[in-house]
Protein backbone atom coordinates (compact mmCIF):
# COMPACT_ATOMS: atom_id res chain seq x y z
CA UNK A 1 0.00 0.00 0.00
CA UNK A 2 3.01 2.45 0.55
CA UNK A 3 3.75 2.30 -3.54
CA UNK A 4 0.42 3.70 -4.08
CA UNK A 5 0.54 6.25 -1.22
CA UNK A 6 3.75 7.87 -2.65
CA UNK A 7 2.12 7.64 -6.25
CA UNK A 8 -0.58 9.69 -5.33
CA UNK A 9 1.48 11.96 -3.30
CA UNK A 10 3.77 12.75 -6.21
CA UNK A 11 0.89 13.65 -8.83
CA UNK A 12 -1.18 15.52 -6.22
CA UNK A 13 -0.84 19.38 -6.30
CA UNK A 14 -1.21 21.33 -3.49
CA UNK A 15 -3.22 24.81 -3.36
CA UNK A 16 -3.74 26.79 -1.10
CA UNK A 17 -6.54 30.08 -1.29
CA UNK A 18 -6.91 32.74 0.80
CA UNK A 19 -10.00 34.26 0.63
CA UNK A 20 -13.48 34.99 3.29
CA UNK A 21 -15.75 34.09 0.69
CA UNK A 22 -15.04 31.38 -1.97
CA UNK A 23 -16.51 32.01 -4.63
CA UNK A 24 -17.26 30.02 -8.07
CA UNK A 25 -15.78 32.43 -9.92
CA UNK A 26 -13.01 33.23 -7.31
CA UNK A 27 -12.25 29.16 -7.67
CA UNK A 28 -12.35 28.92 -11.46
CA UNK A 29 -9.73 31.57 -11.38
CA UNK A 30 -7.89 29.72 -8.61
CA UNK A 31 -8.05 26.69 -11.08
CA UNK A 32 -7.49 28.55 -14.54
CA UNK A 33 -3.76 30.21 -12.57
CA UNK A 34 -3.17 26.88 -11.76
CA UNK A 35 -3.72 25.41 -15.19
CA UNK A 36 -1.66 27.96 -16.87
CA UNK A 37 1.42 26.94 -14.24
CA UNK A 38 1.11 23.53 -14.77
CA UNK A 39 1.36 24.53 -18.84
CA UNK A 40 4.07 26.88 -18.20
CA UNK A 41 5.91 23.84 -16.55
CA UNK A 42 5.24 21.09 -19.14
CA UNK A 43 5.89 23.26 -22.15
CA UNK A 44 9.57 24.21 -20.23
CA UNK A 45 10.47 20.32 -19.98
CA UNK A 46 9.60 19.53 -23.71
CA UNK A 47 11.97 21.92 -25.23
CA UNK A 48 13.35 20.71 -28.17
CA UNK A 49 16.34 18.48 -28.19
CA UNK A 50 18.61 16.74 -31.08
CA UNK A 51 18.04 17.26 -34.94
CA UNK A 52 15.67 20.22 -35.48
CA UNK A 53 15.50 23.47 -37.86
CA UNK A 54 17.93 25.94 -37.85
CA UNK A 55 14.64 28.95 -36.97
CA UNK A 56 14.03 26.55 -33.84
CA UNK A 57 17.23 26.63 -32.79
CA UNK A 58 17.68 30.47 -33.13
CA UNK A 59 14.61 30.58 -30.95
CA UNK A 60 16.75 28.80 -27.52
CA UNK A 61 18.31 31.06 -25.24
CA UNK A 62 22.07 31.61 -25.21
CA UNK A 63 24.46 32.05 -28.18
CA UNK A 64 24.72 29.59 -31.06
CA UNK A 65 28.12 28.82 -33.66
CA UNK A 66 28.29 26.76 -36.64
CA UNK A 67 30.53 24.45 -38.29
CA UNK A 68 31.04 23.72 -41.45
CA UNK A 69 30.04 19.66 -42.83
CA UNK A 70 30.34 17.70 -45.75
CA UNK A 71 29.32 13.98 -45.95
CA UNK A 72 26.81 11.37 -44.49
CA UNK A 73 24.21 13.45 -41.94
CA UNK A 74 23.05 10.46 -40.95
CA UNK A 75 25.80 9.43 -39.75
CA UNK A 76 26.58 12.44 -37.90
CA UNK A 77 22.62 12.37 -36.61
CA UNK A 78 23.31 9.12 -34.91
CA UNK A 79 26.26 10.24 -33.31
CA UNK A 80 24.71 13.68 -31.89
CA UNK A 81 21.74 11.24 -30.55
CA UNK A 82 24.12 9.41 -28.29
CA UNK A 83 25.91 12.67 -27.27
CA UNK A 84 22.64 14.08 -26.44
CA UNK A 85 23.23 17.67 -28.75
CA UNK A 86 20.83 20.08 -30.04
CA UNK A 87 21.97 20.84 -33.62
CA UNK A 88 20.40 21.79 -36.64
CA UNK A 89 21.82 21.53 -40.23
CA UNK A 90 21.55 24.22 -43.34
CA UNK A 91 22.29 22.86 -46.53
CA UNK A 92 24.82 25.59 -48.72
CA UNK A 93 25.77 23.54 -51.44
CA UNK A 94 25.39 19.77 -52.56
CA UNK A 95 26.78 17.43 -49.82
CA UNK A 96 27.72 20.70 -48.06
CA UNK A 97 26.03 21.76 -44.52
CA UNK A 98 26.22 24.40 -42.19
CA UNK A 99 25.89 22.73 -38.82
CA UNK A 100 24.45 25.01 -36.23
CA UNK A 101 24.85 23.96 -32.49
CA UNK A 102 24.45 25.66 -28.71
CA UNK A 103 27.26 28.02 -27.17
CA UNK A 104 26.51 25.75 -24.06
CA UNK A 105 27.34 22.45 -25.71
CA UNK A 106 30.70 23.07 -27.74
CA UNK A 107 32.19 20.36 -25.69
CA UNK A 108 29.83 17.60 -26.30
CA UNK A 109 29.60 18.49 -30.26
CA UNK A 110 33.38 18.57 -30.06
CA UNK A 111 33.50 15.43 -28.77
CA UNK A 112 30.08 14.23 -30.81
CA UNK A 113 32.79 15.68 -33.93
CA UNK A 114 35.37 13.61 -32.84
CA UNK A 115 33.49 10.52 -32.93
CA UNK A 116 32.10 11.36 -36.40
CA UNK A 117 35.36 11.98 -38.02
CA UNK A 118 36.65 8.60 -36.82
CA UNK A 119 33.74 6.67 -37.95
CA UNK A 120 33.64 8.47 -41.46
CA UNK A 121 37.31 7.59 -41.47
CA UNK A 122 37.21 3.98 -40.56
CA UNK A 123 34.40 3.42 -42.85
CA UNK A 124 36.53 4.84 -46.23
CA UNK A 125 39.29 2.34 -44.97
CA UNK A 126 37.06 -0.13 -44.42
CA UNK A 127 35.38 0.04 -47.59
CA UNK A 128 38.69 0.21 -49.95
CA UNK A 129 40.08 -3.22 -50.93
CA UNK A 130 44.45 -3.22 -51.38
CA UNK A 131 45.36 -3.21 -55.16
CA UNK A 132 47.24 -6.40 -54.07
CA UNK A 133 44.22 -8.35 -52.95
CA UNK A 134 42.50 -7.45 -56.02
CA UNK A 135 45.01 -8.64 -58.20
CA UNK A 136 44.98 -12.00 -56.01
CA UNK A 137 41.38 -12.21 -56.56
CA UNK A 138 40.85 -11.33 -60.16
CA UNK A 139 44.07 -14.18 -61.19
CA UNK A 140 41.76 -16.87 -58.68
CA UNK A 141 39.21 -15.78 -60.89
CA UNK A 142 40.72 -16.18 -64.17
CA UNK A 143 42.43 -19.26 -63.34
CA UNK A 144 39.42 -21.14 -62.24
CA UNK A 145 37.47 -20.23 -65.48
CA UNK A 146 38.22 -22.74 -68.28
CA UNK A 147 39.31 -21.40 -71.35
CA UNK A 148 37.08 -20.99 -74.21
CA UNK A 149 37.46 -23.00 -77.41
CA UNK A 150 36.71 -21.57 -80.76
CA UNK A 151 34.19 -23.56 -82.22
CA UNK A 152 34.08 -23.40 -86.35
CA UNK A 153 30.97 -24.33 -87.71
CA UNK A 154 30.41 -24.84 -91.43
CA UNK A 155 27.13 -23.79 -92.77
CA UNK A 156 24.96 -26.22 -94.33
CA UNK A 157 25.27 -25.78 -98.27
CA UNK A 158 21.90 -25.42 -99.89
CA UNK A 159 21.95 -27.88 -103.10
CA UNK A 160 18.62 -26.43 -104.39
CA UNK A 161 21.19 -23.79 -105.66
Amino acid sequence: MKLVDEDVSRRSIAVTVKATKLSARALAYVLAAVGRKIIKEYRKAQTPQGKQSVKRLMGHTGDKHSIELSGDTRLFDRVARKWKVDYAFYQTGPDKYMLFFKEKQADAISGCFDEYTRRVLSQSKSRRIPVRDQLKRATEQLSREQPRQKERVKEAVHEDR
